[in-house]
């Protein structure tokens, strides 16, 4: 997974991708102190993975993984030139979902480039910015289409959806609120990839005081969390100077030093919560004397399509796969006693995949 992180300058985001990834990144109270976009792999926290690997004795442990790309701050008129221009936009194409750090906080020595706080214009001018790159692309798509389309009904169709599309998006809306069930616009609509399409987690940047409440007493995350409910995005409160301090300790320190804020979980652990959430993801497992492995799938793939994931050959050759639930094997110690009690299934190739199911696939090539 790939994840974009994106914001107006002196938001908060550098300081957040530093603590998520502890990459380093320069940051600075000025805009653009970020100008290449840096990219940081952290690994998903997940439990069950320690606790298998002390049943199988595993030699090796491998989370998933989350890549996070920093992208250098916007300001308005980005997709004109302003600022840094639409460098930023390249990068931000390829992720799987963009997190919006806005800023919910005041404080007099950190300037906003706006002049004065408010999330909602800055979610405001950035969506703009990705509309108007949205645009671009679809002109250069329309101008290509219509050469051909007066002689070929498929183009003739794509060049119609082009044209309500822009329209769509002339009237400031993003291209994730345009509806259609027509599966060629479906197929058009993911070839073009566009930035507007793109789930979006908001990450509601606050000072230490609003972390215990979840923001609750906060204007700015309440109009953040109204905004993202009507858009069907994610939301999730941070304290980045609270991450970076995080970041910097060791698992025993980090415990006491979340529980000192009476806090449960880290933001990272809060950002990968949403980001599975809003994209839909589960993992499964794997687990052996030599490896104990989460892998990452989307909610309702079959066994074959999750097999394919470790290997193709595992898609291709499928026969079977035998599946116990992984607090059934942890209750019963062993995969034998497990399977003696009749909780392994033999599975085929119609079985959807569930969360937190440990799988032994059987393939033949």
């Amino acid at each position: 997974m790939k994840l974009g992180i994106v914001g107006l300058p002196n938001v908060g985001k550098s300081t957040l991708f530093n603590s998520l990834t502890k990459a380093g990144a320069e940051s600075a109270n000025y805009p653009f102190c970020t100008i290449d976009p840096n990219v940081g792999v952290v690994t998903v926290p997940d439990e069950r993975l320690g606790l298998l690997a002390d049943l199988y004795h595993s030699a090796k442990v491998t989370p998933a993984v989350i890549e996070f790309v920093d992208i250098a701050g916007l300001v308005k008129g980005a997709s004109k030139g302003e600022g840094l221009g639409n460098q930023f936009l390249a990068n931000i194409r390829e992720v799987d979902a963009i997190v919006h750090v806005v800023r919910c906080f005041e404080d007099a020595n950190i300037i906003h480039v706006d002049g004065s706080i408010d999330p909602l214009r800055d979610i405001e001018t950035i969506n703009l910015e990705l509309i108007f790159s949205d645009i671009e692309i679809l002109e250069r798509r329309i101008a290509k289409t219509a050469r051909g389309a007066r002689n070929d009904k498929t183009l003739a169709k794509e060049l119609e959806l082009l044209n309500r599309l822009k329209a769509f998006l002339e009237e400031g809306k993003l291209a994730a609120g345009y509806v259609t069930e027509d599966e060629d616009e479906l197929g058009w609509l993911q070839e073009y990839n566009l930035l507007t399409a793109k789930p979006v987690i908001f990450a509601a940047n606050v000072t230490e005081e609003d972390l215990p409440d979840d923001g609750a007493s906060n204007a700015y995350v309440q109009a953040v969390r109204k905004f993202a409910g009507e858009n069907g995005s994610e939301v999730f409160v941070i304290c980045a100077q609270i991450e970076q301090e995080i970041a910097e300790l060791d698992e025993e320190e980090k415990a006491m030093f979340l529980e000192d804020l009476g806090l449960k979980e880290s933001g990272l652990e809060k950002l990968i919560a949403a980001s599975y959430s809003l994209l839909g993801l589960i993992s499964y497992l794997t687990a052996g004397e030599t490896e104990t492995r989460a892998w990452t799938i989307k909610k309702g793939t079959k066994a074959p399509q999750a097999a394919g994931k470790i290997h193709s050959d595992f898609e291709r050759g499928f026969i079977r796969a035998e599946v116990v639930n992984y607090q059934d094997l942890l209750d019963c110690g062993t995969y034998a006693a497990a399977k003696e009690k009749g909780l392994v299934g033999l599975e085929g190739k119609e079985y959807v995949v569930k969360d937190g199911d440990v799988i032994l696939f059987r393939f033949n090539v």
